[in-house]
């Protein structure tokens, strides 16, 4: 079966098999091969997936056992904090300020990083050198908000921290490369990216995020919760609204 998954990102890239082929040191008759629907040694497809800056298994999915597949993705784990509010503020400073080319915020309210000059400075500096700053936000009239509301038992005043944050990160609104958008998700975790790495912060019933654990991960060659959890964003994101 052919690999429209490669061809389509050659297409998209304008990058021809010859181009390909000579970036990983192969002949380009092997690329053409891997198009038709050959799979590379695992050395190729690494090589392949890091030019091209995608992940292996979404170029070749059954490349790679269910058990190296979990293997791979156990990797990703940096570390667990037990609650987010143990993780340093300093920590959060640093996350952002390593991303280079994307950076990816989805919440409802994320009130404790809008308070946080560092960081909203962090988010500034980065769009202003070229990185893709994307932020979600909940929408404050949508009845998802109002049940997260609910089942922390703070009524309005999620939707008033949501409404709180637009004002707090108003300076960001117009910068180039930084978008806002609204949504009416119920979210499952809070997801932040720094390019190849993701803080989640899980949700609980009952429980403000600030008391739910906290994932730190980052992208491994073969995983697929960092992947995952991307996915998720991009549809999310593709669902939401500007943010008026």
């Amino acid at each position: 079966m052919r690999n429209d998954r490669l061809r389509s990102i050659l297409l998209q890239r304008g990058i021809t098999p010859e181009q390909l082929a000579a970036e990983i040191s192969v002949d380009p008759k092997s690329v053409e091969r891997w198009i038709a629907g050959r799979t590379p040694y695992r050395r190729h497809r690494y090589k392949v997936a890091t030019y091209l800056g995608v992940d292996e298994v979404f170029l070749w999915p059954d490349a790679l056992s269910p058990h190296q597949i979990a293997n791979a993705s156990e990797s990703e784990i940096i570390s667990v904090y037990p609650h987010r509010w143990t993780v340093p503020s300093d920590m959060w400073r640093n996350f952002f300020e390593g991303a280079e080319r994307e950076i990816g915020i989805l919440v409802y309210s994320g009130m404790f990083l809008a308070e946080d000059a560092g960081v909203v400075n962090t988010l500034r500096r980065k769009a202003m050198a070229g990185a893709t700053v994307r932020i979600l936000l909940g929408d404050p009239d949508s009845e998802e908000v109002a049940q997260r509301g609910a089942d922390e038992e703070i009524g309005d005043n999620m939707a008033a921290r949501i409404r709180n944050v637009i004002v707090l990160l108003r300076s960001l609104r117009n910068i180039e490369n930084v978008e806002f958008r609204a949504h009416r998700t119920i979210l499952y975790n809070s997801i932040y990216r720094a390019d190849d790495q993701l803080m989640i912060n899980t949700h609980i019933y009952g429980f403000p995020a600030a008391q739910a654990p906290v994932l730190h991960l980052r992208k491994v060659a073969g995983g697929d919760m960092v992947t995952s959890y991307l996915e998720s964003f991009d549809s999310v994101w593709d669902k939401a609204s500007p943010l008026e």
